[in-house]
This record gives C-alpha cells, structure tokens and sequence, in this order.
C-alpha cells in the first residue's frame, strides 16, 4: 500500500510538471505547487473519463491512459486557474 501511494505521488509530480510543459507561459510554483496541480489534473482527468466512457476498474488502478487523463486534468485546471486570476501568457517573454 505504501508503494502504490508513493507511484501515485510520483504520477502527480509527472502529470504537473507535463501540464505546465504544455502550457505557453511561466507558471512560477515549486515542487508542492505542481505536484498539487497533477493531483487536482488526476481527479479532474478521472472523473472526465469516468463521465465519457464510464468505469472499468477491473483492469487495475494505474494505467496508461489513467496517466494520459491525469496530463490532460492538469492542462486543463492550470488553463482554469491562469483564467480565474486573469494571468495573460505571452510566448515572446
């Protein structure tokens, strides 16, 4: 049980820090910032997945395409949260 929690924090750091790849701009958090930005991407990934193409837990609780929600989760919620606080991103900077 302890080593599937440290993969799931793993899998957050990674889902984090590939949304904030993804999204033009500087996006200055640490460590903690963007490991609780994959965190909020897995459950934002997760539950879009579980609303499109419903639940099928018998293939086990990490998957490829669980990580590839939790990526898309996380672009997602720092799009959301670079709108709500008015942030413009410009790509000459």
């Amino acid at each position: 049980m302890l080593w599937f929690l440290i993969v799931l924090l793993f899998v957050g750091v990674i889902a984090g820090a590939l949304a904030r790849l993804l999204v033009p701009g500087p996006d200055p958090m640490g460590l903690a910032g963007t490991w609780l930005l994959g965190v909020v991407g897995s459950f934002v990934g997760g539950f879009l997945g579980y609303v499109l193409f419903g639940s099928d837990i018998e293939d086990g609780a990490v998957q490829v395409s669980g990580l590839i929600g939790s990526v898309l989760g996380a672009v997602v919620v720092l799009l959301v949260y670079n709108a709500v606080t008015g942030r413009k991103h410009s790509l000459s900077r």
